[in-house]
């Protein structure tokens, strides 16, 4: 169902810029943010206690804040490097978010990975090598570019930020509430990506030629975004943020099927060997249960002599023992 959700923000970016020549990335991702937070945000802000908007605010504001600037220029990122470099670059170097997310997995989340994990991540890594060579054969590599360069350390880092807010994700999901993400993200998501649509895509915003169909396309994308965000949290607090990753790396194949009705895609038989091999790797992965390695203790020597403080506290609790007994 996730992949499905990226599959639509694919075709309709893609529909707008091909047919409509509008390449807007952050007033599409600027959209999706605002419906969070006309949702979530606004649903913290009826919460009480430590549930509450203000209150998480004064507590973690600069945390959220760092959260909200790396999803948001993740997402801009990726699309920006398909103005750079090929298709195929895109696809091969966005898996390299996958073992950046299970290296932050590791420290951060101390999640701790067997042997047959880094199998099933091979084997779906496979599967995208093999989905590759089917877009290399059928002709949808692209045509380089001037800049190549540029577009595959673009793709690169928008990777790793994705791997970042994923692992984030996944703490505050399953330590706090999905609703605090959410919510948070959707506060400073739109606030980041408004004051950054501003500044690089006012031109281009002011140059598309509206219709019902460009309106269309723009909440069609809107709306498999916020599926996306609303839903990812749930899968990921009964998974893993690595897991749901190797999922979703099927959305290009679901990519595929519209676009031979939409773009005119050659089919390959090796799109489904890619899927099925991507769809073994994920259930490989599934099948063991990571487990989760408990936080380093303290260095501080435990405490073997009571101590004139322990003494003390010692003494106290016999006096409220004896005067119990009294009682």
């Amino acid at each position: 169902m996730l992949s499905l959700c990226i599959c639509g923000t694919a075709i309709t970016s893609q529909y707008l810029a091909d047919k409509y020549q509008v390449n807007t990335p952050m007033l599409q991702s600027f959209i999706n943010y605002c419906l969070l937070f006309l949702i979530y945000t606004v649903m913290l802000a009826f919460q009480s206690g430590s549930d509450n908007l203000f209150y998480i605010l004064k507590k973690k504001w600069w945390k959220y804040i760092l959260l909200g600037l790396a999803d948001v220029e993740a997402n801009y990122l990726i699309v920006r490097a398909y103005q750079y470099t090929t298709l195929t670059s895109v696809q091969l170097l966005d898996c390299f978010g996958i073992p950046v997310l299970m290296a932050f997995s590791w420290f951060i989340l101390y999640a701790r990975y067997r042997v047959i994990h880094f199998i099933a991540v091979a084997v779906c890594l496979l599967g995208v090598g093999t989905m590759v060579g089917a877009d290399i054969l059928a002709g949808r590599e692209g045509n380089s570019v001037n800049g190549v360069l540029i577009g595959d350390v673009l793709v690169l880092l928008g990777a790793s930020l994705y791997a970042v807010s994923n692992v984030c994700e996944e703490y505050i999901v399953k330590k706090l509430s999905r609703q605090e993400f959410l919510g948070m993200v959707g506060l400073f998501g739109t606030i980041i990506s408004g004051i950054q649509l501003l500044l690089v895509e006012f031109k281009d915003i002011a140059s598309i030629h509206w219709d019902w169909k460009i309106a269309l396309l723009f909440v069609a994308f809107a709306l498999c975004m916020f599926c996306l965000y609303s839903f990812m949290p749930l899968v990921i607090k009964v998974t893993s943020a690595t897991s749901v990753n190797l999922g979703i790396l099927t959305a290009d194949l679901y990519s595929l099927f519209f676009g031979l009705f939409l773009f005119d895609y050659k089919f390959s038989v090796l799109y489904i060997l890619s899927f099925t091999i991507i769809m073994v790797g994920f259930i490989l992965y599934c099948s063991t249960p990571t487990r989760t390695a408990e936080p380093a203790e303290s260095s501080v020597p435990s405490i073997t002599s009571t101590g004139i403080d322990n003494l003390g506290l010692k003494l106290e609790e016999n006096l409220q023992e004896t005067h119990s007994a009294a009682l």
